[in-house]
């Protein structure tokens, strides 16, 4: 008797995606928000339940920052992925400098440049990894209510 292990694929093939490219300009940041939210709106014909609106807000949030980022610090234009899985959205921008995102120390003095420690703080997980034409920031946002969503 021979015994097999089969390996899952490590990412699984997502119930829904979309991508959608945004050029450097003040208008890609409240698109890219609109586009998520509607991309969501679409999740309960592919998941058993509806996205609760809190975890709408934290995905239009998320996005928000790591396209400020590619708006504010790259040159030319971002492409943001979107891709839903049974309890996660993968939110993907992609950007044309090559230069890592390097989240800065928590600074409450500071004002501005909070978007990525926001990010970090708020998602499952934060990678960036080199792309074809520059890198790739993947964030992994839990789409589980949490207690504090739904308040005490």
């Amino acid at each position: 008797m021979t015994d097999t292990i089969t390996a899952e694929r490590a990412a699984r093939e997502p119930l829904l995606s979309a991508s959608a490219e945004f050029d450097s300009d003040g208008g890609a940041i409240g698109t890219a928000r609109a586009f998520t939210a509607d991309f969501l709106a679409a999740a309960p014909s592919h998941r058993r339940e509806p996205v609760t609106e809190d975890r709408v807000d934290l995905a239009k949030l998320v996005v928000s920052e790591l396209v400020t980022n590619a708006v504010l610090h790259t040159a030319g234009p971002c492409r943001l992925l979107l891709e839903l899985r049974r309890g996660t959205l993968e939110i993907s921008v992609f950007d044309r400098a090559v230069a890592a995102l390097v989240p800065r120390g928590h600074d409450p003095r500071r004002i501005g440049q909070h978007g990525l420690e926001i990010v970090v703080a708020v998602c499952e997980s934060v990678t960036v990894e080199p792309a074809p034409d520059g890198k790739r920031v993947r964030a992994l946002l839990s789409l589980q209510p949490t207690e504090t969503d739904t308040g005490p």
